[in-house]
Protein backbone atom coordinates (compact mmCIF):
# COMPACT_ATOMS: atom_id res chain seq x y z
CA UNK A 1 0.00 0.00 0.00
CA UNK A 2 1.38 3.40 -1.04
CA UNK A 3 0.41 6.21 1.34
CA UNK A 4 0.44 9.91 0.31
CA UNK A 5 3.63 11.76 1.27
CA UNK A 6 1.65 14.48 3.07
CA UNK A 7 -0.10 11.79 5.12
CA UNK A 8 3.24 10.19 6.06
CA UNK A 9 4.78 13.51 7.08
CA UNK A 10 1.70 14.45 9.14
CA UNK A 11 1.67 11.24 11.18
CA UNK A 12 5.44 11.12 11.59
CA UNK A 13 5.08 14.42 13.44
CA UNK A 14 1.95 13.35 15.30
CA UNK A 15 3.10 9.89 16.43
CA UNK A 16 6.85 10.35 16.78
CA UNK A 17 8.55 7.11 17.82
CA UNK A 18 5.35 5.13 17.21
CA UNK A 19 5.14 6.19 13.55
CA UNK A 20 7.14 3.23 12.08
CA UNK A 21 4.87 0.66 13.78
CA UNK A 22 1.82 2.65 12.69
CA UNK A 23 2.91 2.67 9.03
CA UNK A 24 3.92 -1.02 9.16
CA UNK A 25 0.37 -1.91 10.25
CA UNK A 26 -0.97 -0.77 6.85
CA UNK A 27 0.74 -3.77 5.26
CA UNK A 28 -1.22 -6.20 7.45
CA UNK A 29 -4.62 -7.70 6.67
CA UNK A 30 -7.74 -5.83 7.89
CA UNK A 31 -9.31 -7.28 11.03
CA UNK A 32 -12.87 -8.66 10.88
CA UNK A 33 -15.33 -9.03 13.72
CA UNK A 34 -18.97 -9.81 14.46
CA UNK A 35 -21.58 -9.37 17.18
CA UNK A 36 -24.44 -11.59 18.27
CA UNK A 37 -28.05 -10.41 18.40
CA UNK A 38 -29.69 -10.62 21.84
CA UNK A 39 -33.13 -10.00 20.30
CA UNK A 40 -33.12 -13.46 18.74
CA UNK A 41 -34.82 -16.29 20.58
CA UNK A 42 -32.14 -18.94 20.12
CA UNK A 43 -28.52 -17.97 20.65
CA UNK A 44 -25.41 -19.52 19.12
CA UNK A 45 -23.18 -21.98 20.98
CA UNK A 46 -19.76 -20.82 19.82
CA UNK A 47 -16.73 -22.97 19.26
CA UNK A 48 -14.27 -22.28 22.10
CA UNK A 49 -11.59 -21.51 19.51
CA UNK A 50 -13.33 -18.30 18.42
CA UNK A 51 -11.32 -15.34 19.70
CA UNK A 52 -13.32 -12.93 21.82
CA UNK A 53 -13.19 -9.18 22.21
CA UNK A 54 -14.36 -7.70 25.53
CA UNK A 55 -17.78 -7.20 23.92
CA UNK A 56 -17.95 -9.48 20.86
CA UNK A 57 -15.88 -11.73 18.60
CA UNK A 58 -13.10 -11.64 16.02
CA UNK A 59 -13.57 -13.45 12.75
CA UNK A 60 -15.75 -13.60 9.66
CA UNK A 61 -19.28 -14.91 9.27
CA UNK A 62 -20.58 -16.06 5.89
CA UNK A 63 -23.40 -13.94 4.51
CA UNK A 64 -25.02 -17.19 3.38
CA UNK A 65 -24.99 -18.88 6.76
CA UNK A 66 -28.09 -19.66 8.81
CA UNK A 67 -26.80 -17.34 11.55
CA UNK A 68 -26.45 -14.36 9.20
CA UNK A 69 -29.68 -14.83 7.22
CA UNK A 70 -31.79 -15.15 10.39
CA UNK A 71 -30.10 -12.06 11.90
CA UNK A 72 -28.42 -13.88 14.78
CA UNK A 73 -25.02 -12.40 13.92
CA UNK A 74 -23.95 -9.06 12.46
CA UNK A 75 -20.54 -8.56 10.87
CA UNK A 76 -18.91 -5.33 12.03
CA UNK A 77 -15.30 -4.22 12.12
CA UNK A 78 -13.93 -4.19 15.73
CA UNK A 79 -13.08 -0.47 15.98
CA UNK A 80 -16.49 0.48 14.60
CA UNK A 81 -18.10 -1.60 17.35
CA UNK A 82 -16.62 0.71 19.98
CA UNK A 83 -19.14 3.44 19.05
CA UNK A 84 -22.18 1.42 20.11
CA UNK A 85 -20.30 0.07 23.10
CA UNK A 86 -19.56 3.61 24.31
CA UNK A 87 -23.12 4.76 23.65
CA UNK A 88 -24.78 1.83 25.51
CA UNK A 89 -28.28 3.39 25.62
CA UNK A 90 -30.68 2.29 28.33
CA UNK A 91 -34.04 0.67 27.62
CA UNK A 92 -36.75 3.28 27.16
CA UNK A 93 -34.48 5.97 25.69
CA UNK A 94 -35.26 7.91 22.52
CA UNK A 95 -32.13 7.56 20.39
CA UNK A 96 -31.04 9.00 17.04
CA UNK A 97 -28.37 7.42 14.85
CA UNK A 98 -27.78 10.37 12.58
CA UNK A 99 -25.56 8.81 9.88
CA UNK A 100 -26.57 5.19 10.17
CA UNK A 101 -25.81 3.19 7.00
CA UNK A 102 -25.04 0.39 6.56
CA UNK A 103 -26.52 -0.41 9.99
CA UNK A 104 -23.75 -1.62 12.28
CA UNK A 105 -24.22 1.12 14.86
CA UNK A 106 -28.01 1.01 14.69
CA UNK A 107 -28.21 -2.74 15.24
CA UNK A 108 -25.73 -2.42 18.11
CA UNK A 109 -27.88 0.31 19.70
CA UNK A 110 -30.98 -1.86 19.24
CA UNK A 111 -29.20 -4.63 21.14
CA UNK A 112 -29.17 -2.34 24.18
CA UNK A 113 -32.69 -0.94 23.73
CA UNK A 114 -34.20 -4.42 23.56
CA UNK A 115 -37.38 -3.29 21.73
CA UNK A 116 -38.11 -0.85 24.60
CA UNK A 117 -37.77 2.80 23.67
CA UNK A 118 -37.20 4.22 20.21
CA UNK A 119 -34.44 4.41 17.61
CA UNK A 120 -34.60 6.80 14.68
CA UNK A 121 -32.02 5.52 12.23
CA UNK A 122 -31.22 8.11 9.56
CA UNK A 123 -29.26 7.95 6.32
CA UNK A 124 -29.25 10.88 3.89
CA UNK A 125 -28.29 8.72 0.89
CA UNK A 126 -31.36 7.00 -0.59
CA UNK A 127 -29.27 4.16 -2.01
CA UNK A 128 -27.51 3.50 1.30
CA UNK A 129 -30.78 3.79 3.24
CA UNK A 130 -32.09 0.73 1.38
CA UNK A 131 -29.15 -1.31 2.69
CA UNK A 132 -29.80 0.09 6.15
CA UNK A 133 -33.45 -1.04 6.03
CA UNK A 134 -32.44 -4.54 4.93
CA UNK A 135 -29.96 -4.92 7.79
CA UNK A 136 -32.37 -3.59 10.41
CA UNK A 137 -35.17 -5.87 9.22
CA UNK A 138 -32.87 -8.89 9.40
CA UNK A 139 -31.98 -7.90 12.96
CA UNK A 140 -35.66 -8.26 13.91
CA UNK A 141 -36.12 -4.97 15.77
CA UNK A 142 -39.57 -3.43 16.19
CA UNK A 143 -38.97 -0.01 17.73
CA UNK A 144 -37.11 1.67 14.88
CA UNK A 145 -37.97 4.27 12.27
CA UNK A 146 -35.62 4.63 9.29
CA UNK A 147 -35.50 8.10 7.76
CA UNK A 148 -33.82 9.35 4.59
CA UNK A 149 -33.18 12.98 5.49
CA UNK A 150 -30.68 15.77 6.11
CA UNK A 151 -29.89 16.60 9.72
CA UNK A 152 -31.37 20.06 9.19
CA UNK A 153 -34.77 18.71 8.11
CA UNK A 154 -34.82 16.24 11.00
CA UNK A 155 -34.18 19.10 13.42
CA UNK A 156 -37.34 20.79 12.17
CA UNK A 157 -39.37 17.82 13.45
CA UNK A 158 -37.40 16.53 16.45
CA UNK A 159 -36.47 19.70 18.37
CA UNK A 160 -35.23 18.93 21.94
CA UNK A 161 -36.43 15.35 21.50
CA UNK A 162 -33.66 12.75 21.81
CA UNK A 163 -32.12 11.40 25.01
CA UNK A 164 -29.08 10.29 23.00
CA UNK A 165 -27.68 11.15 19.58
CA UNK A 166 -24.94 9.20 17.85
CA UNK A 167 -23.07 10.85 15.00
CA UNK A 168 -20.49 8.68 13.30
CA UNK A 169 -19.65 11.60 11.08
CA UNK A 170 -18.77 11.64 7.38
CA UNK A 171 -15.00 12.02 7.44
CA UNK A 172 -11.73 11.73 5.52
CA UNK A 173 -11.72 7.97 6.17
CA UNK A 174 -8.03 7.59 7.10
CA UNK A 175 -8.87 4.75 9.46
CA UNK A 176 -10.31 2.75 6.56
CA UNK A 177 -7.24 2.93 4.28
CA UNK A 178 -6.25 -0.66 5.08
CA UNK A 179 -9.78 -2.01 4.64
CA UNK A 180 -10.61 0.16 1.63
CA UNK A 181 -7.45 1.29 -0.20
CA UNK A 182 -9.64 3.21 -2.65
CA UNK A 183 -10.21 5.78 0.12
CA UNK A 184 -6.59 6.89 -0.34
CA UNK A 185 -7.50 8.33 -3.75
CA UNK A 186 -9.89 10.82 -2.13
CA UNK A 187 -7.43 12.00 0.50
CA UNK A 188 -5.51 15.26 0.34
CA UNK A 189 -3.88 17.42 2.98
CA UNK A 190 -6.89 19.79 2.87
CA UNK A 191 -9.55 17.06 2.97
CA UNK A 192 -9.76 16.71 6.80
CA UNK A 193 -10.41 20.45 7.21
CA UNK A 194 -13.09 20.33 4.52
CA UNK A 195 -14.75 17.40 6.30
CA UNK A 196 -14.58 19.28 9.62
CA UNK A 197 -16.80 22.05 8.23
CA UNK A 198 -19.44 19.50 7.21
CA UNK A 199 -19.20 17.84 10.63
CA UNK A 200 -19.89 21.17 12.36
CA UNK A 201 -22.91 21.75 10.14
CA UNK A 202 -24.37 18.36 11.09
CA UNK A 203 -23.55 18.85 14.77
CA UNK A 204 -25.39 22.20 14.86
CA UNK A 205 -28.54 20.39 13.81
CA UNK A 206 -27.84 17.51 16.21
CA UNK A 207 -27.61 19.88 19.17
CA UNK A 208 -31.04 21.30 18.28
CA UNK A 209 -32.48 17.79 18.61
CA UNK A 210 -30.75 16.85 21.87
CA UNK A 211 -33.00 17.00 24.92
CA UNK A 212 -31.80 18.60 28.18
CA UNK A 213 -29.50 16.16 30.03
CA UNK A 214 -29.10 14.18 26.82
CA UNK A 215 -25.91 12.55 25.60
CA UNK A 216 -24.02 13.02 22.35
CA UNK A 217 -21.60 10.39 21.04
CA UNK A 218 -19.36 11.77 18.30
CA UNK A 219 -17.08 9.52 16.29
CA UNK A 220 -15.10 9.32 13.07
CA UNK A 221 -13.09 6.67 11.28
CA UNK A 222 -10.11 8.99 10.90
CA UNK A 223 -7.10 10.07 12.96
CA UNK A 224 -7.06 13.68 11.76
CA UNK A 225 -7.08 16.06 14.75
CA UNK A 226 -8.98 18.58 12.60
CA UNK A 227 -11.96 16.20 12.56
CA UNK A 228 -11.55 14.84 16.07
CA UNK A 229 -10.06 16.86 18.92
CA UNK A 230 -10.61 20.19 17.17
CA UNK A 231 -14.29 19.30 16.80
CA UNK A 232 -14.36 18.34 20.49
CA UNK A 233 -12.96 21.76 21.40
CA UNK A 234 -15.47 23.46 19.12
CA UNK A 235 -18.35 21.69 20.86
CA UNK A 236 -17.01 22.61 24.30
CA UNK A 237 -16.65 26.25 23.23
CA UNK A 238 -20.11 26.60 21.69
CA UNK A 239 -22.41 24.36 23.76
CA UNK A 240 -23.03 23.54 27.40
CA UNK A 241 -21.51 20.08 27.22
CA UNK A 242 -18.86 18.22 29.16
CA UNK A 243 -16.82 15.20 28.19
CA UNK A 244 -17.61 11.81 29.72
CA UNK A 245 -14.58 9.58 30.20
CA UNK A 246 -14.34 6.53 27.95
CA UNK A 247 -12.49 3.58 29.57
CA UNK A 248 -9.41 2.68 27.51
CA UNK A 249 -9.47 -1.06 26.92
CA UNK A 250 -8.27 -3.50 24.29
CA UNK A 251 -5.53 -1.19 22.99
CA UNK A 252 -7.52 2.07 22.92
CA UNK A 253 -5.52 5.18 23.82
CA UNK A 254 -6.36 8.71 24.95
CA UNK A 255 -7.14 11.43 22.46
CA UNK A 256 -4.70 14.28 21.86
CA UNK A 257 -5.16 16.75 24.71
CA UNK A 258 -8.45 15.17 25.85
CA UNK A 259 -7.87 12.15 28.07
CA UNK A 260 -11.62 11.41 28.18
CA UNK A 261 -11.75 10.63 24.44
CA UNK A 262 -10.50 7.46 22.76
CA UNK A 263 -8.39 6.74 19.69
CA UNK A 264 -7.87 3.41 17.98
CA UNK A 265 -4.65 2.86 16.01
CA UNK A 266 -4.13 -0.44 14.14
CA UNK A 267 -0.64 -0.96 15.61
CA UNK A 268 -2.12 -0.85 19.14
CA UNK A 269 -5.78 -1.86 18.73
CA UNK A 270 -6.72 -5.06 16.91
CA UNK A 271 -8.90 -3.41 14.30
CA UNK A 272 -9.02 -0.40 12.01
CA UNK A 273 -9.01 3.31 12.90
CA UNK A 274 -11.59 5.15 14.99
CA UNK A 275 -12.03 8.16 17.27
CA UNK A 276 -14.85 8.41 19.85
CA UNK A 277 -15.94 11.17 22.25
CA UNK A 278 -18.92 11.14 24.59
CA UNK A 279 -20.63 14.32 25.84
CA UNK A 280 -23.20 15.09 28.52
CA UNK A 281 -25.43 18.05 27.67
CA UNK A 282 -26.26 20.46 30.49
CA UNK A 283 -28.04 23.19 28.55
CA UNK A 284 -31.58 24.24 29.27
CA UNK A 285 -34.03 24.89 26.46
CA UNK A 286 -37.37 26.64 26.27
CA UNK A 287 -40.24 24.19 26.33
CA UNK A 288 -41.11 23.28 22.77
CA UNK A 289 -44.60 23.56 21.35
CA UNK A 290 -46.28 20.20 21.58
CA UNK A 291 -46.29 18.64 18.14
CA UNK A 292 -49.18 16.72 16.65
CA UNK A 293 -48.68 12.97 16.79
CA UNK A 294 -49.42 10.26 14.24
CA UNK A 295 -52.75 8.56 13.60
CA UNK A 296 -53.80 5.24 12.14
CA UNK A 297 -55.08 5.56 8.57
CA UNK A 298 -56.52 2.11 7.83
CA UNK A 299 -59.91 1.88 6.22
CA UNK A 300 -62.60 -0.49 7.49
CA UNK A 301 -61.72 -3.33 5.12
CA UNK A 302 -58.01 -3.12 5.95
CA UNK A 303 -58.73 -3.19 9.67
CA UNK A 304 -60.87 -6.27 9.24
CA UNK A 305 -58.30 -8.10 7.10
CA UNK A 306 -55.51 -7.34 9.61
CA UNK A 307 -57.66 -8.45 12.54
CA UNK A 308 -58.59 -11.69 10.79
CA UNK A 309 -54.96 -12.52 10.14
CA UNK A 310 -53.63 -11.47 13.54
CA UNK A 311 -56.37 -13.25 15.48
CA UNK A 312 -55.98 -16.39 13.39
CA UNK A 313 -52.17 -16.56 13.20
CA UNK A 314 -50.56 -14.43 15.91
CA UNK A 315 -50.29 -14.14 19.66
CA UNK A 316 -48.31 -10.92 19.19
CA UNK A 317 -49.80 -7.72 20.55
CA UNK A 318 -49.19 -4.92 18.04
CA UNK A 319 -48.22 -2.04 20.33
CA UNK A 320 -47.97 1.06 18.20
CA UNK A 321 -49.85 2.88 15.46
CA UNK A 322 -51.04 0.96 12.44
CA UNK A 323 -50.36 2.89 9.25
CA UNK A 324 -50.73 1.89 5.63
CA UNK A 325 -48.59 3.22 2.78
CA UNK A 326 -50.04 2.14 -0.53
CA UNK A 327 -50.86 -1.52 0.19
CA UNK A 328 -48.12 -1.96 2.82
CA UNK A 329 -49.00 -2.10 6.53
CA UNK A 330 -46.55 -0.84 9.16
CA UNK A 331 -46.52 -0.65 12.95
CA UNK A 332 -45.20 2.79 13.85
CA UNK A 333 -43.73 3.12 17.36
CA UNK A 334 -45.59 5.29 19.88
CA UNK A 335 -44.19 8.63 21.04
CA UNK A 336 -43.13 10.11 17.70
CA UNK A 337 -44.02 13.63 16.58
CA UNK A 338 -45.78 14.13 13.27
CA UNK A 339 -43.40 12.64 10.69
CA UNK A 340 -45.62 13.13 7.64
CA UNK A 341 -43.25 15.68 6.05
CA UNK A 342 -40.15 13.49 6.34
CA UNK A 343 -38.78 11.06 3.78
CA UNK A 344 -39.30 7.64 5.36
CA UNK A 345 -37.41 4.51 4.33
CA UNK A 346 -39.03 2.20 6.90
CA UNK A 347 -42.06 3.35 8.85
CA UNK A 348 -41.59 1.09 11.85
CA UNK A 349 -42.11 -2.67 11.65
CA UNK A 350 -43.36 -3.88 8.26
CA UNK A 351 -46.31 -6.15 9.07
CA UNK A 352 -47.34 -7.17 5.58
CA UNK A 353 -49.27 -6.40 2.41
CA UNK A 354 -52.96 -6.02 1.65
CA UNK A 355 -53.95 -8.06 -1.38
CA UNK A 356 -57.43 -8.51 -2.85
CA UNK A 357 -59.63 -9.71 0.02
CA UNK A 358 -56.65 -10.97 2.04
CA UNK A 359 -53.59 -9.95 4.06
CA UNK A 360 -50.13 -11.48 3.57
CA UNK A 361 -47.56 -11.21 6.40
CA UNK A 362 -44.15 -9.75 5.65
CA UNK A 363 -40.73 -11.35 5.74
CA UNK A 364 -39.72 -8.72 8.32
CA UNK A 365 -42.53 -9.74 10.69
CA UNK A 366 -41.48 -13.37 10.47
CA UNK A 367 -37.91 -12.37 11.36
CA UNK A 368 -39.02 -10.30 14.35
CA UNK A 369 -41.44 -12.65 16.14
CA UNK A 370 -40.58 -15.36 18.64
CA UNK A 371 -42.22 -18.76 18.92
CA UNK A 372 -44.62 -17.68 21.68
CA UNK A 373 -45.89 -14.81 19.50
CA UNK A 374 -47.18 -16.99 16.66
CA UNK A 375 -49.84 -19.69 16.65
CA UNK A 376 -48.27 -21.81 13.92
CA UNK A 377 -44.60 -22.44 13.34
CA UNK A 378 -42.72 -24.93 11.19
CA UNK A 379 -39.07 -25.73 11.87
CA UNK A 380 -36.91 -26.64 8.89
CA UNK A 381 -33.50 -28.31 8.86
CA UNK A 382 -30.29 -26.61 7.78
CA UNK A 383 -30.35 -28.74 4.64
CA UNK A 384 -33.87 -27.53 3.85
CA UNK A 385 -32.78 -23.96 4.67
CA UNK A 386 -30.44 -23.94 1.68
CA UNK A 387 -33.23 -25.23 -0.54
CA UNK A 388 -35.63 -22.62 0.80
CA UNK A 389 -33.31 -19.62 0.32
CA UNK A 390 -32.73 -20.82 -3.26
CA UNK A 391 -36.48 -20.47 -3.91
CA UNK A 392 -37.62 -24.10 -3.65
CA UNK A 393 -40.79 -25.38 -2.00
CA UNK A 394 -40.41 -27.90 0.83
CA UNK A 395 -42.30 -31.03 1.79
CA UNK A 396 -43.72 -30.87 5.34
CA UNK A 397 -45.99 -33.09 7.38
CA UNK A 398 -49.38 -33.70 5.78
CA UNK A 399 -50.82 -33.40 9.29
CA UNK A 400 -50.20 -29.65 9.26
CA UNK A 401 -53.37 -27.71 8.53
CA UNK A 402 -53.33 -25.33 5.61
CA UNK A 403 -52.48 -21.69 6.34
CA UNK A 404 -49.73 -19.25 7.27
CA UNK A 405 -46.79 -20.50 9.35
CA UNK A 406 -43.72 -18.78 10.67
CA UNK A 407 -40.74 -20.55 9.12
CA UNK A 408 -37.99 -21.27 11.66
CA UNK A 409 -34.45 -22.57 11.31
CA UNK A 410 -32.16 -23.27 14.27
CA UNK A 411 -34.86 -21.83 16.49
CA UNK A 412 -35.11 -18.38 14.86
CA UNK A 413 -37.68 -16.98 12.50
CA UNK A 414 -37.16 -16.81 8.73
CA UNK A 415 -40.33 -15.10 7.57
CA UNK A 416 -43.78 -16.51 6.94
CA UNK A 417 -44.90 -19.05 4.34
CA UNK A 418 -48.11 -20.88 3.49
CA UNK A 419 -48.58 -24.60 4.02
CA UNK A 420 -50.87 -26.16 1.39
CA UNK A 421 -51.54 -29.92 1.45
CA UNK A 422 -48.18 -30.90 2.92
CA UNK A 423 -46.13 -28.39 0.90
CA UNK A 424 -44.43 -25.31 2.32
CA UNK A 425 -44.76 -22.66 -0.37
CA UNK A 426 -41.71 -20.45 -0.84
CA UNK A 427 -42.03 -16.88 0.43
CA UNK A 428 -38.34 -16.05 0.80
CA UNK A 429 -37.89 -12.65 -0.95
CA UNK A 430 -36.73 -13.07 -4.53
CA UNK A 431 -34.19 -10.28 -4.19
CA UNK A 432 -32.48 -12.10 -1.30
CA UNK A 433 -32.39 -15.62 -2.77
CA UNK A 434 -29.10 -17.40 -3.34
CA UNK A 435 -27.73 -20.82 -4.12
CA UNK A 436 -25.48 -22.53 -1.60
CA UNK A 437 -23.14 -23.55 -4.41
Amino acid sequence: MVLPNDFIEKYEQLLGAQAPAFFDSFQEEPVAGFRTNPLKETQWSFDHKIEQMPWSYYGKVSGRSVEHVTGLVYSQEPAAQVVGQVAAPQEGMKVLDLAAAPGGKSTHLLSYLGNIGLLVSNEISKKRSKILVENIERFGARNVLVTNESAERLAGVFADYFDMIILDAPCSGEGMFRKDPGAIDYWSSDYPSECAELQKEILRAAMEMLAPNGQLIYSTCTWAPEENEEIVQWLLDHYEVELVDIPKINGMVEGIGFSETARMYPHLFKGEGQFVAKFQYHGKKASSKKLKGNQSNLNREQKQLWQEFSQGSLMFKAEGILQVFGDELYLLPHGLPDISKLRIARNGLHLGTFKKKRFEPSFALGLALRSDEVKYRVEISEEDFFRYVAGQTLAVSTELTNGWYQVSVAGNGLGFAKVVSGTLKNSFPKGLRFSSK
